[in-house]
């Protein structure tokens, strides 16, 4: 049995989540992706996959041997692909898909001058707040903020945002200013749907769009939670108020499918952000 083709099945398995979904991704029978797994157990002499009916999951064993899995099939294949094209070349269509609240002027300045410099890249920008399925909508590569990375993408840190609960001066007269946590819940919560928020707040407005709660939070309504690239400049002309000096930095993350190798084209935006985060951050 081609043992190469055996290490594909397996890496597959585990990012899909499935015999079924790794087999029809390598046109080949459930079967005989089962009997890909039983060849690599026998060749190593243990485990790699735990199997039920219904879950797949690693083993201990399984886990360090998926990485240099991983790592040798993207050596191999990114050789043979340098070796079939010559010379590697950002070009064509690199769809991205990102929270709704990065369109702001400075990351449309940053995608901007990232498109001058690589023009025979076409950006496709899709920006929803919820976790887009990088395979099922077929995006090549995803901004996201998040604490748990999905475990079948691969990540890279970019920077870190700073997120804080604002509210309008006009809103702050009118209420006050929570001085703690138990006097949050005399005050109105503009409340992200999509990342459900413990605190006491009188729900004033849900929403799935930060953009939304920003302008509400513009328009007195009650207090937000953004990051600081929405509200900067709204802090700076006093729109808004930053309501305690706590803030919360979060990652901000690229991530893309663990697939034969790294694109040209996604890792030239990859490294031109990082590379625009460090010099020039928000």
């Amino acid at each position: 049995m081609d043992t190469l083709q055996s290490l594909r099945v397996f890496r597959y398995v585990v990012e899909l989540g499935s015999f079924t979904k790794a087999a029809e991704y390598l046109d080949i029978s459930t079967a005989m992706a089962s009997k890909h797994i039983h060849h690599l157990e026998n060749i190593i002499q243990a485990k790699v996959l735990n199997r039920t009916s219904r879950h797949i999951s690693l083993t201990e064993t399984g886990k360090t041997y998926y990485q240099h899995c991983v790592e040798a099939l993207n050596t191999l294949n990114e050789a043979n692909h340098i070796a079939q094209t010559g010379n590697l070349k950002p070009q064509g269509l690199l769809k991205v898909t990102m929270p709704a609240w990065c369109a702001t002027p400075y990351l449309a300045q940053l995608l901007s001058t990232y498109q001058q410099q690589y023009p025979e890249v076409t950006l496709s920008l899709h920006l929803d707040s919820r976790h887009t399925d990088l395979v099922a909508e077929g995006m090549d590569m995803a901004l996201r903020v998040t604490n748990h990375p999905e475990p079948h993408l691969i990540v890279r840190p970019l920077t870190t945002i700073g997120f804080v609960w604002v509210a309008s001066p006009r809103y702050l007269q009118t209420h006050g200013i929570p001085e703690n946590h138990e006097e949050l819940n005399h005050h109105y919560g503009l409340l992200p749907s999509y990342a459900p928020m413990s605190l006491p707040f009188k729900p004033a407005v849900y929403s799935n769009n930060a953009l939304m709660l920003h302008q509400l939070a513009l328009n007195h309504t009650g207090v937000a939670y953004l990051p600081s690239w929405l509200i900067k400049e709204d802090i700076k002309e006093h729109r808004l108020q930053v309501i305690n000096d706590n803030i919360d930095n979060h990652t901000l993350y690229a991530a893309y499918m663990n697939r034969e190798f790294l694109s040209a084209k996604v890792r030239s935006l990859i490294d031109f952000l990082a590379d625009s985060f460090k010099a020039s951050p928000a």
